[in-house]
């Protein structure tokens, strides 16, 4: 490792402590480099870190002290990443119109996870970024002539509202559903371009049901509110990518609007996807909220009540079970 080595180690030598005691090595300091001891892994893993400090201190590129220690808590914990891109992911970007800086060290992961893979699901709480992040990649890929096309689909599910009694055509109705995905787009883009796009199918928004038969090829395809999709709609969906192709998909598992006794779609493909390598799941959560700070404390205070809930119901049950049989009835 060349370069200075010295902003690496933090207050007290807590960036070297976190290595050490995240890859179980012990770090040494000699006269002009760093000595690793312990599991072949672990210093493998210490040595590309390393590295990649090193080659961003020769760029040049300045880490604060607090966002270095929280990179590297990352990085440590999860082999997928690396320290290098996971900075210069949080650089600002252009995308069409608008320039975007990631807010929280999970919008870099999510940004980097899509530049990386080919199937990124982003999981977590109303405002966190997940589909204005997800259309801002999308946007960048189509002007960049990565792909020919952006797919955008939700599924149309009442959320407490009777679609059949909304007023107008069957696509006015499903409109109102799709919406914030058109809101995300004309961020990005000029409307006359949006237009133009729209009408030539180059972008196209529409709900689950008309995905249904086709293949994908050479798009960006965004599965948003996926919570409310069936396992049989997220089957479809996820069997709809082609070649030269990426799909993302959103959702917030604690705001399903499905029937009562119907399993949501992300929830299912959570369990049934997880351990696959190709594939990346990026979890948010309230920190990573960057709506109004008030959104934040909702968020948990919601959680709260949820966790005194089940504790309510999981202390009322042993009751319940060991509760005598009612006598049968009198004939």
């Amino acid at each position: 490792m060349s370069g200075p080595i010295e902003p690496l180690f933090g207050t007290r030598d807590e960036n070297i402590r976190l290595i050490e005691q995240n890859l179980g090595i012990v770090v040494r300091l000699r006269e002009d480099c760093l000595e690793l001891d312990g599991p072949e892994e672990g210093i493998s893993r210490a040595e590309a870190i390393l590295d990649d400090y090193a080659a961003l201190a020769h760029q040049g590129v300045a880490v604060s002290e607090n966002e270095l220690n929280s990179c590297l808590r990352l990085v440590t914990g999860d082999a997928s990443l690396s320290l290098r891109s996971l900075v210069e992911s949080g650089r600002q970007r252009t995308f069409g119109k608008k320039t975007v800086t990631p807010k929280t060290l999970n919008q870099r992961v999510y940004l980097d996870s899509i530049e990386r893979y080919d199937l990124v699901f982003g999981i977590g709480p109303a405002g966190t970024g997940k589909t204005y992040l997800a259309v801002a990649m999308a946007v960048s890929a189509l002007l960049s002539k990565r792909v020919s096309r952006i797919i955008l689909t939700r599924p149309a599910v009442e959320a407490g509202e009777k679609l059949g009694f909304l007023p107008g055509t069957l696509q006015e109705k499903i409109d109102p559903y799709l919406r914030p995905l058109y809101d995300a787009l004309y961020e990005m883009l000029d409307g006359e371009k949006v237009e133009k796009y729209l009408e030539r199918n180059v972008i196209e928004v529409a709900p689950i049901a008309f995905m249904r038969g086709r293949t994908l090829n050479d798009s960006f395809i965004i599965l948003d509110e996926a919570q409310n999709s069936t396992q049989e709609q997220m089957k479809m969906v996820l069997t709809r990518q082609g070649f030269n192709s990426k799909m993302v998909v959103t959702g917030d598992i604690t705001q399903v609007d499905l029937p009562v006794g119907r399993r949501s779609g992300l929830v299912d493909a959570v369990d049934v996807l997880r351990g696959i390598d190709e594939i990346r799941f990026v979890r948010f959560d309230e920190r990573d909220v960057v709506r109004h700070s008030l959104v934040q404390t909702i968020i948990r205070a919601y959680e709260r009540a949820g966790e005194a809930a089940n504790q309510q119901l999981s202390l009322k049950w042993p009751e319940q079970a060991s509760a005598p049989a009612a006598p049968p009835a009198a004939n």
